[in-house]
């Protein structure tokens, strides 16, 4: 079965790419490098859901515990209008390096499947960092124009359960609660809200 190396950028968008990729005989390993997310708090969570999701599903996960904002804004202050460019290209060199370094088939990203961003630049960086690297790009073509990350609405719905819960209901995120309460918390606010 051929690993390709899947950098993630949240529990939520690696869903649809897995089930596309394990269709076509190719075993994922999410890959965690998001210096870019902040504040912290946004961060450890989406780092967090995504450590919580991952053995749900046998899935492996590399976590590269950098948090690194400070040589992301450092990297990107100079034009703040094409910062996209260059935080593509800061995370997919990592990943590309870790798969050439490792001996992954290949590499891809989740973010080819957001509806935030730029699908064009993303293929064609992911495509340039892998020449460098001497590794394979798999794009998930497939995805990109359905663009539906959030088709398991639950799983995004208990993502983002402890930062509405922070901010809607004031508990703290340090707070250690459970799957179940995350459920029921998102409920909550989807009621309150009218939808998250």
């Amino acid at each position: 079965m051929e690993k390709t190396l899947m950098h993630t950028c949240c529990a939520p968008c690696s869903v649809s790419c897995i089930q596309q990729l394990r269709s076509e005989g190719i075993e994922p390993v999410a890959y965690w490098y998001n210096p870019n997310i902040h504040p912290y708090q946004e961060y450890k969570a989406r780092r967090d859901t995504l450590m919580a999701y991952a053995p749900t599903i046998g899935m492996e996960l590399i976590v590269q515990e950098n948090y690194g904002l400070r040589e992301f804004c450092r990297a990107v202050c100079g034009d703040i209008d094409h910062r996209c460019s260059v935080c593509y290209a800061l995370r997919l060199a990592q990943a590309a390096q870790y798969a050439a370094r490792h001996g992954y088939d290949s590499f891809t990203t989740t973010l080819l499947v957001s509806p935030y961003q730029n699908h064009e630049l993303l293929a064609e960086t992911a495509e340039r960092m892998g020449r460098e690297c001497g590794v394979q790009t798999r794009a998930i073509w497939g995805l990109i124009n359905e663009q539906k990350p959030y088709q398991n609405e639950k799983a995004y719905r208990i993502e983002k359960a402890p930062y509405y819960a922070e901010r809607v209901l004031n508990i703290p995120s340090s707070t250690q609660i459970t799957i179940n309460e995350m459920e029921y918390t998102a409920e909550t606010i989807k009621k309150v809200l009218g939808g998250i």
